[in-house]
């Protein structure tokens, strides 16, 4: 069983909330799986979790130079 099914049946606690608000982060739960990074790497990308890394493009992301 997966964390997030396991937090929502054993303590009611769902992994996202029923009318999320825009523009508000939520974060899911973690999976006992989930590939993270090594302390080196993590520190430097400010994530443990490859999930999360999200580099942020600026007006770049998508074009054909990024």
């Amino acid at each position: 069983m997966k964390l997030a099914e396991i937090m929502e049946k054993q303590y009611g606690i769902p992994m996202l909330p029923d009318n999320p608000v825009p523009a508000m982060a939520y974060v899911p739960f973690q999976e006992d799986d989930a590939k993270i990074f090594t302390p080196d790497q993590g520190y430097a990308l400010g994530t443990m979790y490859s999930e999360l890394n999200k580099p942020f493009c600026g007006g770049k992301c998508g074009e054909a130079n990024d």
